[in-house]
C-alpha cells in the first residue's frame, strides 16, 4: 500500500489479464497517475473493497471507468459489477517487475505509434509485449 512515496509494488493473483499478466507476476503501480482508456489500473473492488483489482482501464461510462479483464473468459470486472468510481481507482499499473520485466505504460505518443498498421505488421505482437492493446469488449 501506499505510504507517502507515489509508488508501490502489488502482486498479479488470477487468470483475468492472462496473455499481459500472469498468476504470481509482481507488478509497478504508480499511485495517483492519471488513467487514460487502454492503461492498466490497480482499484479498489466496488462491492468488496479490502479487495485490490489490476485491470485494464476499457474507457470513462457514468459512475467512473468501466474496467475490463484482458482474458475474455473471466467476466469478473465491469460487467459483473458495473463503472469503478474514480475515488476507488488508485493508480496505474507501469510495469511487471517480475518474472520477465516488461513496460506496461508507453506514453500516449508511442502507444499511437505502436498501435499503427505500420508497426504491427512488422513486428506482430510488440505492442502487446508493451501493453498496448485494446481490452476484450464483446460491446465495443
Amino acid at each position: 500500500m501506499r505510504y507517502g512515496t507515489p509508488f508501490g509494488v502489488a502482486d498479479i493473483a488470477g487468470p483475468s489479464m492472462r496473455r499481459l499478466l500472469s498468476d504470481g507476476d509482481r507488478v509497478l503501480v504508480r499511485y495517483g497517475a492519471r488513467l487514460r482508456p487502454g492503461a492498466i489500473a490497480l482499484f479498489r473492488h466496488p462491492l468488496q473493497q479490502d479487495l485490490l483489482v489490476v485491470k485494464r482501464a476499457a474507457g470513462r461510462r457514468p459512475g467512473g471507468w468501466w474496467m475490463l479483464s484482458d482474458n475474455p473468459l473471466v467476466h469478473t470486472d465491469s460487467r459483473e459489477y458495473g463503472a469503478v468510481p474514480d475515488e476507488l481507482v488508485l493508480g496505474r499499473v507501469l510495469l511487471r517487475l517480475a518474472p520477465r520485466p516488461a513496460w506496461l505504460a508507453p506514453g500516449r505518443r508511442l502507444e499511437r505509434v505502436l498501435g499503427g498498421r505500420a508497426v504491427r505488421g512488422r513486428v506482430p505482437g510488440l505492442a502487446e509485449r508493451l501493453g498496448v492493446g485494446a481490452p476484450f469488449d464483446p460491446e465495443l
